[in-house]
């Protein structure tokens, strides 16, 4: 009797204790569960740049201290919040700095680096984004903003290898609290870097290029791209507003050439914009082809691209109802112009070839 009590005993000892370390392992696995739900989710940067509607963002930092700052690489605090168009709220810490050198001087707010990157930020895989601003509070000013947005939207119908843009309605927060809160619409810039690998590509450091040692097709395209939109701002050698990317694959390849910063081209017409003395224009709505001589063949074969995307660019400019319709009629009556030139043989082959540069 003593012997079946004792095993009883052992018996419901030992189930206890089962019990209690399955409790101990359950409510492990459960805190790990919580802890793993609470975790941030990454933003999609792919996905952030080819969404179209309009972010809600709020961006707190000190607004005095931004406009003071000298130097492109001096960076202070801030706090971004986004609201996304399904509702979803993400606050996160970033780095802001000043940028640009004309509009830091003259405008309202400088145009704004803002620096992503931060180990558990839900922001991080945006990396380091320009944020594009309009330079007054005029109706006038975000006009201006709304054309250079369309143009890069219209440069990714056109070319892959080009920078995607992303909407915002911008609220500023002082952090001082020296200055008003205003609220303004905006555009982040894709990251040079993300836009890269999106196409196979990497950025690297890298000396001046000539503008005929690049990727022959790719410079054909930039440099009809620039005739189209009435840009001559813009230079290999120099650097300047052409982002180099370099195959990832392949290091003999020559770099592939990209656009970006249209604010001085004539489909824009900026006030603050100056017409190019070196070249001799007199307005900076006047066109100026800057291309190297190409045969009919190669510039034919770009103005197909053109010619096949001509729909999609003028829907994209008439739908985009924030530009005033008199506006959009400015900007397809511009491009108008462009497109009956191309249909001459003879004013193709004087302006893309007769004229080209040859130096």
């Amino acid at each position: 009797m003593f012997c079946i009590f004792k095993i009883n005993f052992y018996i419901t000892t030992k189930l206890l204790v089962m019990k209690k370390f399955s409790f101990f392992f359950c409510t492990i696995a459960l805190l790990f569960s919580l802890s793993s739900s609470a975790q941030k989710t990454p933003i999609d940067s792919l996905k952030f740049f080819t969404d179209e509607d309009i972010i809600e963002m709020t961006l707190t930092t000190d607004i005095r201290g931004l406009q003071r700052q000298k130097g492109d690489d001096v960076f202070q605090e801030g706090t971004v919040k986004m609201k996304f168009p399904d509702n979803t709220e993400v606050t996160e810490k970033v780095a802001v700095g000043a940028r640009g050198k004309f509009r830091r001087e003259n405008c309202r707010i400088p145009p704004i680096m803002m620096n992503f990157r931060s180990p558990g930020s839900a922001l991080n895989n945006l990396g380091k984004l320009k944020l594009v601003i309009s330079c007054g509070p005029k109706s006038g000013d975000e006009e201006l903003l709304f054309k250079e947005f369309l143009i890069y939207k219209i440069y990714n119908l056109l070319e892959n290898k080009s920078f995607r843009v992303r909407l915002l309605n911008i609220n500023y927060e002082d952090a001082s609290g020296k200055n008003k809160p205003f609220t303004q619409h905006a555009f982040l810039l894709e990251d040079d870097g993300e836009m890269a690998r999106r196409n196979g590509c990497k950025k690297k450091d890298h000396p001046p290029y000539l503008t005929e040692s690049t990727d022959r097709e790719l410079m054909t395209m930039v440099s009809i791209f620039e005739y189209f939109i009435g840009n001559t701002d813009w230079s290999v050698p120099n650097n300047h507003n052409i982002k180099l990317i370099f195959d990832r694959k392949n290091d003999a390849a020559l770099p592939y050439p990209v656009a970006y910063d249209f604010d001085y081209c004539g489909l824009v017409d900026a006030s603050y914009a100056i017409p190019n003395e070196v070249i001799g224009t007199e307005k900076v709505t006047e066109r100026v082809y800057r291309g190297f001589p190409r045969s009919l063949e190669e510039i034919q074969s770009i103005l197909t691209v053109f010619k096949n995307k001509k729909e999609s660019i003028y829907n994209l400019i008439n739908s985009f109802t924030l530009l005033s319709e008199k506006a959009r009629k400015v900007m397809t009556s511009y491009l108008d112009d462009f497109y009956t030139t191309i249909q001459s043989n003879s004013q193709v082959k004087t302006i893309f070839i007769d004229n080209a540069r040859r130096n």
